[in-house]
């Protein structure tokens, strides 16, 4: 379980990323979505490739965990905080943390994390009900700073909770 290497993704790996993060989804969402949610997006993945290749060409960046035989089993990025979450305190935000089930446990969600964020302040958003996701970031230092927002479009009917760890 602990043969992965990770690595700063290309554009060639974009599909493939992208085709994983929609399983994590369908694991990790089952419960709080309905199968239409999960159609809808795989619908949308062409051009969700499409933008996530012309970020990736103007200098974004992301991480992928890739197996012995190279299928993508986790990906990772972070952003600069948004102007909203400012008064979080932090400066950085983990906007993806994304691991495939049977990875579940193994340790490479925590190795990922920490290649983005090493032990840096930072936040992140987690969906209420995803429990799991929840204690990992608790086990891992962030705390339920009390922020929530109501999700909208294909996500309306869910909150996310924002999580801060701050060493201060």
């Amino acid at each position: 379980m602990n043969d992965y290497r990770i690595r700063l993704a290309a554009e060639h790996d974009v599909r493939q990323a992208l085709e994983m993060k929609l399983q994590c989804w369908r694991e990790a969402y089952a419960e709080l979505r309905e199968p239409s949610f999960f159609a809808h997006h795989e619908k949308e993945l062409d051009g969700q490739v499409a933008w996530w290749e012309r970020g990736l060409a103007s200098g974004a960046q992301f991480f992928i965990a890739e197996d012995p035989q190279g299928r993508i089993i986790g990906l990772a990025g972070g952003t600069p905080a948004i102007e909203e979450d400012r008064d979080a305190g932090v400066d950085i935000e983990l906007g993806m943390l994304y691991v495939l089930e049977e990875y579940y446990g193994s340790g490479l969600g925590a190795h990922l994390m920490d290649v983005v964020l090493g032990q840096r302040e930072a936040l992140v958003w987690v969906i209420e009900g995803n429990d799991r996701a929840m204690a990992f970031f608790e086990k891992h230092g962030f705390t339920a700073d009390g922020t929530t927002e109501a999700l909208v479009g294909t996500w309306q009917g869910l909150t996310e909770r924002r999580m801060v760890r701050a060493h201060g």
